[in-house]
């Protein structure tokens, strides 16, 4: 298990299903990336590893969280926001160390492997 010192950023992960919900995960990103030190991720348009639907990635430092994370829970509108902690540990950052903004989701995680 990590501890607080390992988390060195989080990925924030935009859900969406279609067109207008692609739109609407432009946006957030776009104003996210305005405001705050953010790298913003390709847009999917089919799954892509262990996330279940279609989804863009944001990435941020972890000094960031606590400006960022309140931000995107507000601003996420229709969107799902799965959020989680990035240390040396995949399977756990994507199981123990989540957050959820909105519905949750379940992921695939026949790719991660225990460390």
């Amino acid at each position: 298990m990590p501890d607080v010192d390992q988390i060195r950023y989080y990925h924030a992960h935009l859900y969406y299903d279609d067109g207008e919900g692609l739109a609407q995960a432009r946006t957030l990103a776009e104003q996210c990336q305005s405001r705050f030190a953010v790298q913003v991720g390709r847009f999917h348009q089919q799954p892509v590893g262990p996330h279940p639907r279609w989804s863009c990635q944001l990435a941020f430092a972890a000094e960031a969280f606590g400006e960022i994370v309140p931000w995107l829970a507000i601003h996420r509108g229709e969107l799902d926001i799965f959020v989680h902690l990035g240390t040396d540990d995949d399977l756990f950052d994507h199981t123990q160390g989540v957050i959820w903004l909105g519905r949750s989701h379940e992921l695939d995680l026949s790719g991660f492997s225990p460390s």
